[in-house]
């Protein structure tokens, strides 16, 4: 029997801080080599939006998972949040369709959050204490919650093109995290400067994020740049990085559009990778070196992320009853 559980269900089974850790394990997995994901397949859909679809499988885990993502701008311009999707879960041994997680897109937001944890956490420095996000949205809140699961912070400056945006966002994460400064900056450039952690986490097909503004002992992670027509950072701000991390050596330098971008401007090669974020987890990498590099994780997320997002979400459902959702 295939059971179907909606995202409001997925929402109270699952939430960021229980997925740092499985996510930091599924980084060092994939690094190492074990199980199955295939290259991520994106299809864009002309100017309406694009889809990735990415599967995956890990050794001694009793399910494999195919997600689909998609991002469409008429949700939002019919005041739904842009992305949807679902998960699709299946037994590892027989191939059965065992759950279909109709998350609209939830997983994927608290799994990249997730990620984005783990990266702050193994290069940031320690005494870390302001953060600049540049993005309005969805993962720009999520962000700053994790990068205040994992560092001491007290301060957010938050810039976004449209400053009513920005506004709302410093609503929310007021609401959520009280304990912090919020404000919302008057320019990108004014909220990097000031930042010891620079988040981007926007859909931006140019540049925001530009690498003379970076300053020693800075971290950078950048997620939001996911397929080849995205870009959010410049090839100076890989030119300057001291250390460049991503989520896969294959994946990244293809789907990521601002890397791949340096790389073909003859900013960086390929080699100028330092490592996959899986290594700095698996102490094959010893990250940050002192406290003046500047640090930069480029990621587009991996597909054995989405597998332990929706293991840790499947074990949720489990734990407490719940509104009784359709099977079929």
């Amino acid at each position: 029997m295939t059971r179907v559980f909606r995202a409001s269900s997925i929402r109270r089974a699952v939430g960021l801080t229980d997925l740092i850790e499985p996510v930091a394990r599924a980084f060092a997995d994939f690094s190492r080599g074990l199980g199955e994901a295939p290259m991520t397949v994106f299809a864009p859909a002309g100017p309406h939006g694009d889809v990735h679809v990415k599967c995956a499988w890990l050794p001694d885990h009793p399910m494999f998972t195919v997600k689909v993502a998609a991002s469409f701008a008429a949700r939002a311009a019919g005041g739904e949040q842009a992305s949807s999707g679902y998960v699709a879960i299946h037994d590892a041994t027989t191939g059965d369709l065992l759950a279909l997680l109709r998350d609209e897109h939830y997983l994927t937001d608290v799994r990249t959050a997730a990620a984005g944890a783990v990266a702050t956490r193994m290069l940031a420095r320690p005494d870390a204490r302001t953060v600049a996000v540049l993005g309005t949205g969805v993962q720009a809140h999520l962000q700053v919650l994790a990068v205040r699961a994992v560092r001491a912070i007290d301060r957010v400056l938050i810039w976004g093109r449209r400053r009513d945006a920005a506004g709302l966002l410093r609503e929310t994460i007021v609401g959520t995290a009280p304990e912090l400064s919020v404000s919302v900056a008057d320019s990108a450039e004014l909220a990097v400067r000031e930042a010891d952690i620079v988040v981007t986490a926007t859909g931006s097909r140019q540049p925001i994020l530009h690498g003379s503004w970076l300053r020693p002992g800075q971290h950078v992670t950048a997620v939001g740049a996911d397929d080849p027509g995205k870009a959010e950072l410049d090839p100076a701000c890989f030119q300057r990085a001291d250390l460049l991390v991503v989520d896969s050596l294959l994946d990244t330098p293809r789907f990521a559009g601002d890397l791949r971008r340096a790389i073909e401007a003859g900013a960086i090669t390929p080699s100028d990778v330092d490592a996959e974020v899986g290594d700095l987890v698996l102490g094959r990498h010893p990250g940050r070196r002192d406290a003046a590099e500047i640090s930069v994780a480029k990621l587009v997320g991996l597909g054995v992320q989405d597998l332990v997002a929706a293991e840790t979400a499947m074990r949720g459902l489990a734990a407490t009853p719940r509104p009784k959702e359709s099977a079929g």
